[in-house]
Order: structure tokens, then C-alpha cells, then sequence
């Protein structure tokens, strides 16, 4: 989905700060299918069913009220919170959220999956259990299970970590291991907490023993993580931060001098490793961009230089509010995260009243090699989000393996998954229909985890809340660009 060399050489201006250049493809509205004018404000008036021959058709109503599905698809529930059990006996944790999938041993899926709770655990029915030698703060709710998927259709799960707070996103690494995070830093005192949160911490779906005695990634910064991704070329981490007020971080790791990444390489490093950076970006006028929100038109390119952080474990200033007016650049709800094509993909939620310009979802590409942050899906201001048909606020994301992208929606209203080519034209994958609210005053809870089996044949996501995680199979088939 990123620019050919052809392309970024006809475009490209060269500035002081870098590499950059603004493109004009138009600004793809929220109803499916369409792209509409330069205005994100609000949205074309286009059919849900006009997507010109994308995805795999309309969506089709589950008599079952969990997931509406196209023709020739089905789902399969593989856990779900207070009614499945662990391998030692507890109830699956609530609140599911990040999830990666990885080839496990005689042919089995493994899936690592993060559970989002904060504060005590007493406000939990189903928190995360503590089992022995995996428990960070044993006053913390979250953690992860990992979930394994036998070639017989047999479902096991156990606990990966437990004791910490707001897993979230997190990222899966080239070596086979899943990084997940705090979107939370909550200090030892507050919330009833006994230990700092905010951190990134690393869980080996494949090795148990490897999880013992879990400790924080200090490196990697004390903030309100969501996701991270491995450069597994260059080495470096990139992390998305969900915070406001001011708005929340795009940050890049850099490994010490020498330092080989690999299995439980990362616990031997020391809190201060490497240098954490936030980027600072500029328009193809060399002018410094200070929130992503500004652009409004898909194919927008930012050229970024990137920033050391003072302090990253925020002993006395949050990591966001080091920096001043101008020396960084920020984006509203920085969400999930996935590696692909040579690069990072990362969501922006949306924007309001607190950016410069409102939308209801961007998700950009960044390309390590050039140095560049380009737009690739803007979603308008939905106008009516109880209405089916229209997108709005993605989050967690992952790169299909049938082109193009499959994206968790976290809006208003109904939630979907949601495919998007490399043009940045959406369809629909899949409906929640799971209604947690009243027949008067209906709710639906966000989609996330969304991944792909490592062959490709299987989509998971899961249901929020409660809390469930669903297999999705069919004919999957290559989306035309």
C-alpha cells in the first residue's frame, strides 16, 4: 500500500527537514465503497451496497444475534468471558481486546489475548487470575490468556500474564513473541495499584517458563501505551500512545549499539537502553505540522524527523507534556498498530473539538526508508452512527493477507470489521449484533483483535464486551486494487 519509487520520484520535494510531499486523491467518506470530496466534515450519501464490486457482498443478519456475516462465511465462538474455562479451572477473563495469532507446535494456533481492565480488581467479575509466577501487580485486573486452537477444533487457554493493567493493543514480533501494553499509568498508590503501570511487557505464547517472574520494558517508556510494532530490518520499536490533553504520541525506539533482538534478548537490557523519540513532521513546504488531524485528503505525505524524549519514565511529567508547542508532532486516539509492507500501519481514532480538523478515522503508513507518514484512509465525520452502513472510529487493524487492510471499528452506534484496499476504499467484513444495551436504547461493543491465521484461512476477532473471540471462515479472495 505504499508508494512506488516511480510515484514518490515525480512527487517529491525535497525540504530541510527531510523528505516530504502532499498528495490529492480525495477524501474517502464513511458509507462504504466511497470516495468523496476534500471536506471531513461530513459524509457522502452513498448505498452500503454500491461498494463497486469490493469485499464479498451484504451483510446477512445472524439468527443467532452475534455476528452478521456475508453469503458463505461462518463464525465459530472460541472463548467467552464467565462461561469458557481456563486449563486450571477460572473463567475466561472479560474485556478482550489485542490479539495475535502464531503457528504453534503439531499444527495447532496459538492466539496471545490481551484483556483490558483497570483499577482494583474487586470492580472485575472476571479478571485476569493470578496464577502463580506470572503476576506483575498483584492488585492489577488485566493481563493475557493465550489461546490454543488444535487441529481438531479443541480450544485450550491459559494465563500468559496477569496483574497488570489496560492491556490494550500491543504487537506481535518477528521472533515469535507478543508484546503487549498498559494503556494506563497509573503510579503504586493510585487505584488501589501497588506497583508503576504504563508499561510494555513481553509474553512467549510458545514457551510458559519464559513468562515467569514478568517484568516492565522500562525502554520502551511509562505512558498510556496502545500498540508497537518491530522493524525487523532495522530493529526499531514503533509504539502509538492514547492520550489527550494534550494529545497522545507517535513514538519511535531505537536498540543500543550492537544489540541483537530474539527471544528474551529484551530482559536483558537495561531501563535506560536505546533512545525513545516522537516525531516532528513537515509538509512538502519544508512547514512543521503540529497535529496529523490537519490533513484531509488521502495521499497526504509528511516528511518526519524524530526528537529524543527527556525522561521517558515520567518520574514528574507525563512523557507527552515534555515537549512544547512546536517540538513535536501529535494525533488524537493513536490505536492499533500492524507491520506490513515494509513499514508501520497506525490508526487515528478520530479528532474533535481538540485537533485542528475533525474526522472519524485516519489510518497512515509509515515508511521507515523514506522517512514519511502517509495518509491512506480518512474516514469523515459519520452523520449518523446508529445508522448501519457507515464506518467510523477504527482501532485495532492488522494487513490482510488478501490486500489491503481488515479494521476493527471502536465508534458510535453499530460496530463492524471493515475492509479497506490500497486505494483507501472501505467494505464490510462482519456486524456486531450482540445487543448489550435494551431493545429501546440498543449498544453494541466495539470490535478488536483483529488477525489472521498464520495460513491465512482464518480471521479472529473478538467482542469487546463481554468479552468473546470469534473464528471467521470462508471464501476469502484477493480484493482488487
Amino acid at each position: 500500500m505504499s508508494f512506488t519509487r516511480r510515484d514518490f520520484a515525480r512527487t517529491t520535494v525535497i525540504t530541510g527537514a527531510g523528505v516530504a510531499l502532499a498528495g490529492s486523491v480525495g477524501v474517502l467518506a464513511t458509507a462504504p465503497g466511497a470516495l468523496a470530496s476534500t471536506e471531513t466534515e461530513t459524509a457522502d450519501d452513498v448505498s452500503p451496497a454500491g461498494h463497486g464490486g469490493l469485499g464479498y457482498g451484504p451483510l446477512l443478519p445472524d439468527p443467532d444475534g452475534i455476528l452478521a456475516l456475508p453469503a458463505g462465511f461462518s463464525y465459530r465462538i472460541l472463548t467467552h468471558a464467565g462461561r469458557t474455562r481456563l486449563e486450571s479451572g477460572e473463567f475466561t477473563p472479560a474485556d478482550h481486546d489485542g490479539t495475535a495469532a502464531f503457528d504453534g507446535p503439531r499444527g495447532t494456533t496459538l492466539l496471545v489475548n490481551n484483556h483490558e481492565m483497570d483499577g482494583p480488581r474487586s470492580d472485575h467479575e472476571h479478571p485476569v487470575p493470578l496464577a502463580e509466577g506470572l503476576v506483575y501487580d498483584p492488585a492489577a485486573p488485566g493481563g493475557c490468556t493465550v489461546v490454543e486452537v488444535r487441529p481438531d477444533g479443541r480450544v485450550a487457554e491459559w494465563v500468559g500474564i496477569a496483574g497488570t493493567a489496560d492491556n490494550c493493543a500491543g504487537g506481535s514480533t518477528p521472533w515469535g513473541t507478543w508484546l503487549t501494553c498498559e494503556e494506563n499509568a497509573d503510579r503504586a498508590g493510585e487505584n488501589g495499584m501497588t506497583k508503576d503501570h504504563g508499561y510494555v511487557f513481553e509474553v512467549d505464547p510458545g514457551d510458559r517458563r519464559a513468562n515467569l517472574a514478568p517484568e516492565p520494558l522500562k525502554f520502551f517508556g511509562r505512558y498510556e501505551h496502545e500498540a508497537v510494532v518491530i522493524d525487523p530490518k532495522r530493529g526499531h520499536a514503533y509504539l502509538t500512545e492514547d492520550a489527550d490533553e494534550p494529545n497522545g504520541l507517535f513514538y519511535r525506539w531505537t536498540p543500543p549499539k550492537g544489540f541483537e533482538h530474539g527471544p528474551r534478548r529484551f530482559r536483558a537490557l537495561a531501563d535506560d537502553a536505546g533512545v525513545l523519540q516522537a516525531p516532528k513532521c513537515y509538509n512538502s513546504g519544508g512547514r512543521f505540522v503540529d497535529d496529523l488531524a490537519r490533513a484531509t485528503r488521502v495521499g497526504t505525505v509528511y516528511g518526519v524527523d524524530w526528537v529524543d524524549v527527556p525522561d521517558r519514565d515520567a518520574r514528574t511529567v507525563p512523557v507527552r507534556e515534555q515537549f512544547g508547542p512546536g517540538e513535536v508532532t501529535r494525533a488524537r486516539k493513536l490505536e492499533g498498530m500492524w507491520w506490513g509492507d515494509g513499514g508501520a500501519y497506525l490508526v487515528s481514532s478520530y479528532a474533535r473539538e481538540e485537533s485542528p480538523a475533525r474526522h472519524d478515522g485516519q489510518v497512515w503508513f509509515y515508511d521507515p526508508k523514506r522517512r514519511t507518514l502517509t495518509l491512506k484512509v480518512l474516514l469523515g465525520v459519520n452523520p449518523a452512527p446508529s445508522a448501519d452502513g457507515a464506518f467510523d472510529g477504527p482501532d485495532n487493524v492488522t494487513v490482510s493477507p488478501y490486500g489491503g487492510l481488515i479494521i476493527a471499528e471502536d465508534g458510535e452506534g453499530v460496530q463492524h470489521l471493515f475492509g479497506a484496499t490500497d486505494s483507501g476504499r472501505t467494505y464490510p467484513v462482519a456486524r456486531n449484533e450482540l445487543n448489550i444495551g435494551t431493545e429501546e436504547e440498543p449498544e453494541y461493543s466495539e470490535f478488536t483483535g483483529v488477525t489472521f491465521s498464520p495460513d491465512g484461512k482464518t480471521l479472529y476477532a473478538n467482542i469487546q464486551e463481554p468479552g468473546i473471540m470469534l473464528a471467521v471462515t470462508g471464501p476469502w479472495k484477493r480484493q482488487r486494487r
